[in-house]
C-alpha cells in the first residue's frame, strides 16, 4: 500500500511515527511522464516490501513539502529513516536500482 501525503503536517507526522522503519517516498506530478512510468514500480515495490512505508507526494498539490525536502527533479525517490533521509535517487530508474536501494536501507 503506498500512502498520499498531502501536506507538510501529514509528512511530518509520517516520519515522526515510522520510527525505525524505512520510509520511501516518491516525489512525483501528474503531468510528469516519467513520474506515470515510474507508478507501476513503485506501487509492486510496496507490495512486495509489507516492512517498509511507501508513500507518495505530489509535488503540484503538496509544494511546501517539495520544498522543505529539497526537490530539483521529478520523479524523486528518497529514504528515510528514524526521521533522516539516508538515500535518494532522482529519475527514471529501473526497478533493480530501487529494490536495491530498499533493500540497503532497511
Amino acid at each position: 500500500m503506498v500512502r498520499e501525503i498531502n501536506t507538510k503536517a501529514e509528512f511530518d507526522a509520517l516520519l515522526a511515527e515510522s520510527n525505525d522503519k524505512l520510509v520511501v517516498v516518491d516525489f512525483w506530478a501528474q503531468w510528469c511522464a516519467p513520474c506515470r512510468t515510474m507508478a507501476p514500480v513503485f506501487e509492486e515495490l510496496a507490495n512486495g516490501n509489507p516492512d517498509v512505508i511507501f508513500a507518495k507526494v505530489n509535488v503540484s498539490v503538496n509544494m511546501e513539502t517539495a520544498q522543505a525536502s529539497d526537490i530539483r527533479s521529478i520523479p524523486a525517490f528518497h529514504f528515510y529513516k528514524n526521521g533522516e533521509k539516508v538515500d535518494s535517487v532522482q529519475g527514471s530508474v529501473p526497478k533493480s536500482e530501487l529494490e536495491t536501494l530498499v533493500a540497503n536501507n532497511k
